[in-house]
C-alpha cells in the first residue's frame, strides 16, 4: 500500500465503511450482539486474507476464504434473533458446518495477521474443550455435547462472539479510528517537534526527544512495533548522525516505544479491554494507569542521562530544531483533538466512545490545513483515504487477535480450566501473594513472547485474575500488574519484537541492542511489582496526596535504581546506589 490512496479505491471504500459502521453504533443505541459483532468479523476478513496476499495461492484462498466468511457472519447478523433463542445449541448439518467453517477462518485469518502462536494457542484450547475427557486427574473435564460447544463458540456470546469481541467493536475501533486520523494529518510532526523544543537542547537531547516523541504517539498508536518503524524512521537516523552507538539508539527507540502502550489517555487497545474485564470507569482507568506511566519514562529519562556518563550523547543541533512558532502551530493537530476528547469526557460526562467520536470530528477538519494552516480539498481528499486505509486495516489486526483471543476465553469458560489452573497456581505459590505475583509475571514473558500484548494480557488475566483476587489484591491492580508484565516481551530475549524492529532499521546485532534496552527499561520489570508495594501509587482518582507521595518515592528509588545499573562509575559506587533504590521502591514508610 505504498502508491497513492487514490491507486486503491476499494480499500479506501472499505474502510469508510469500517470507520462507517463503527461509528454508527455509538449513535445507533444498543445493537444486537450477534448482530454488530459477526458484521465487524466480516469487515476484518478482507484486509487480513486478501490485502497482503502475495502469491496466487494466498489470494485465491484469501478471496474463498473472505467470500464464505462473511457469507457465515452475515448469515449469523441477519438470523440473530432466531438464532439468541438456540441458547447456543447446533440444529442441523448447515449451522454445524457453519461452525466449524467460522472457526477455522478466525484461526486462517489471525495466522495471517501476525502468524501461528496465537492460532496454535486457540487449536490446543479447541482440542482441549473436545476431548479433554480423556485427560486423566484434575485437568480433565466431564465432557461437552459437540453441538452445544461448537454452538456456543459459534452461534452464542460465550466464543467468537464474547464479551471481548464486543471490546473490539464498541470501544476499541474508534480509538483506533482517532489515531488513523491524527496519523494521516500533520500530529506525527507536531509530536516530533514538541518533543525537539521541550528536550532537544539538554544532554542526550536526541534520545530524550525519541523518549518523548514516542510516548506521545505511541499512546494513540498503541503498537510497540509500528511506534518503532514510524517515530524511529526519524529519531533513529537523529542519534547515529550525532554519535550515538547504534545499540544505544535502537535500545532508546525500542524502550520509548514500548511505553507508548501503557501511556494514557488511550494507551492501545489495552485500557478499554480492561474497562470490560473489570468494570471500572475508563477514567479511574486513566488516573490509575497516569502515574506508572509517567514514572516508566522517568526512569528511561534517567537512564540516557546514565548513559551520558559512558558515551558523549549531544544535544540535537540547533539547525534541526523547529522554531518555536512552528512546533506551537503543528501541536495544534494533537492538542485539539486530545482536548476535545478530554473534555467531552471529564466535561460533559460522555462515554469514551462518544467523545472518541468528537474528537475523530475535530481531527477530520484538521485534515484540511497543513503545517502552515493553508486550507486544501485536494490534500483533505488524500489525507482521508490515508486514514480510511490505515483504520480498516488497523481494525482488522486487532480484531483478528481479539475475535481468535475470545476462543481461548470461550473454551476457558465452558471447561473450567481457568478455574483449574488458579487453584494450581495458588498451591505451588503455598497462597502466599508474591510467589504467585512472580509465577504469573513468568507466564506474561512466556506467553508475550508468542502472542500480541493484548491478547497475553487477556489470556493471563483470565487464569491468573482470580488467584490473585483470591490473595487479595483488586482487580484494577491486578489488571495493571498483569498488562504491564505482558509489555515484557518487546524488549526482554529471545522474543523482542520492538528490538528486532530497532536493530533491523539501524543494521545492529540485536542482542546487544536488547541488552542496552533491558537497561534502560528497567522500570518495565520493577514498576508493576511496585504498585503491589505501593497500593496508593494508583489512587490518584481517590487520594492525590497518597499517590503523589507514592510516586515521589517509588520515583526517587527508581532514578537510583536506574543510575546505578547503567552510569560509568566504579561499582562499589553504583551498588550503594542500587540497593538504595531497591530499599525506596518496596520498604513502606
Amino acid at each position: 500500500m505504498d502508491d497513492p490512496p487514490a491507486k486503491h479505491w476499494p480499500w479506501v471504500a472499505l474502510g469508510l465503511v469500517s470507520i462507517a459502521f463503527h461509528i454508527g453504533l455509538i449513535f445507533y443505541g444498543l445493537a444486537p450482539a450477534l448482530a454488530a459483532r459477526p458484521i465487524h468479523m466480516a469487515l476484518v476478513l478482507p484486509w487480513m486474507l486478501i490485502l497482503p496476499a502475495k502469491t496466487p495461492w494466498q489470494r485465491w484462498s484469501g478471496w474463498a476464504l473472505s467470500l464464505l466468511g462473511i457469507g457465515g457472519c452475515l448469515y449469523i447478523a441477519a438470523n440473530a434473533s432466531e438464532i439468541s433463542d438456540q441458547y447456543g445449541f447446533i440444529d442441523g448439518p448447515f449451522q454445524m458446518g457453519l461452525a466449524v467453517l467460522l472457526i477455522a477462518v478466525a484461526l486462517e485469518t489471525a495466522r495471517r495477521a501476525i502468524g501461528w502462536p496465537l492460532p496454535l494457542v486457540a487449536l490446543a484450547t479447541l482440542a482441549y474443550g473436545l476431548f479433554g475427557q480423556y485427560v486423566p486427574g484434575e485437568f480433565g473435564h466431564p465432557g461437552l455435547p459437540l453441538e452445544s460447544f461448537l454452538g456456543t463458540m459459534t452461534l452464542a456470546e460465550g466464543g467468537l462472539w464474547g464479551q471481548l469481541t464486543g471490546v473490539s467493536v464498541n470501544v476499541v475501533a474508534i480509538f483506533v479510528i482517532l489515531g488513523a486520523m491524527l496519523n494521516a494529518g500533520e500530529a506525527g510532526k507536531g509530536f516530533m517537534n514538541v518533543a525537539t523544543v521541550v528536550a532537544g537542547r539538554l544532554k542526550g537531547g536526541a534520545a530524550k526527544v525519541a523518549t518523548l516523541s514516542s510516548a506521545l504517539f505511541g499512546s494513540i498508536s498503541g503498537s510497540a512495533s509500528a511506534n518503532v518503524a514510524s517515530t524511529g524512521a526519524i529519531t533513529i537516523p537523529a542519534m547515529t548522525k550525532l554519535g550515538y552507538p547504534k545499540s544505544l539508539a535502537g535500545a532508546v527507540e525500542a524502550v520509548a516505544s514500548s511505553g507508548g502502550q501503557i501511556m494514557p489517555p488511550l494507551m492501545g487497545a489495552g485500557a478499554f479491554v480492561m474497562v470490560e474485564l473489570t468494570g471500572t470507569p475508563y477514567t479511574q482507568i486513566m488516573a490509575a494507569a497516569l502515574p506508572p506511566a509517567i514514572l516508566y519514562f522517568l526512569t528511561v529519562w534517567v537512564g540516557v542521562d546514565a548513559f551520558a556518563t559512558r558515551y558523549d550523547l549531544r544535544p540535537v543541533e540547533s539547525a534541526d530544531q523547529p522554531e518555536r512558532r512552528e512546533a506551537l502551530i503543528t501541536s495544534m493537530f494533537f492538542a485539539v483533538p486530545f482536548l476535545a476528547l478530554l473534555a467531552a469526557i471529564f466535561g460533559a460526562g460522555f462515554t469514551p466512545q462518544y467523545a472518541a467520536s468528537v474528537a475523530i470530528l475535530a481531527a477530520t477538519i484538521l485534515l484540511f490545513f497543513d503545517v502552515r494552516l493553508r486550507f486544501s480539498f485536494r490534500h483533505f481528499g488524500d489525507r482521508l483515504a490515508i486514514a480510511a486505509v490505515t483504520a480498516g486495516r488497523q481494525v482488522a489486526m486487532i480484531g483478528s487477535i481479539i475475535i481468535c483471543a475470545s476462543i481461548v476465553i470461550g473454551v476457558l469458560s465452558l471447561t473450567g480450566l481457568g478455574v483449574k489452573v488458579t487453584s494450581t497456581i495458588l498451591s505451588v505459590a503455598n497462597d502466599s501473594l508474591w510467589p504467585a505475583l512472580l509465577l504469573t509475571a513468568l507466564a506474561c514473558l512466556i506467553l508475550g513472547m508468542e502472542v500480541p500484548t493484548t491478547a497475553a494480557y487477556v489470556i493471563c488475566i483470565s487464569v491468573a485474575g482470580p488467584a490473585l483476587a483470591a490473595l487479595g489484591l483488586k482487580p484494577l491492580v491486578a489488571h495493571l500488574f498483569v498488562f504491564w508484565f505482558a509489555l515484557l516481551s518487546t524488549i526482554t530475549p529471545p522474543v523482542c519484537g520492538a528490538v528486532f524492529i530497532a536493530a533491523g532499521m539501524i543494521g545492529e546485532n540485536w542482542l546487544k541492542v536488547a541488552g542496552k534496552a533491558m537497561l534502560l527499561g528497567i522500570g518495565l520489570y520493577v514498576i508493576p511489582l511496585g504498585m503491589i508495594a505501593n497500593p496508593s501509587l494508583l489512587a490518584l482518582g481517590v487520594s492525590p496526596l497518597a499517590a503523589l507521595f507514592a510516586f515521589v518515592k517509588v520515583g526517587v528509588g527508581l532514578s537510583m535504581l536506574s543510575y546505578g545499573i547503567i552510569a560509568a562509575r566504579p561499582l562499589m559506587l553504583r551498588a550503594p546506589l542500587v540497593l538504595a533504590g531497591v530499599l525506596f521502591i518496596f520498604v513502606s514508610v
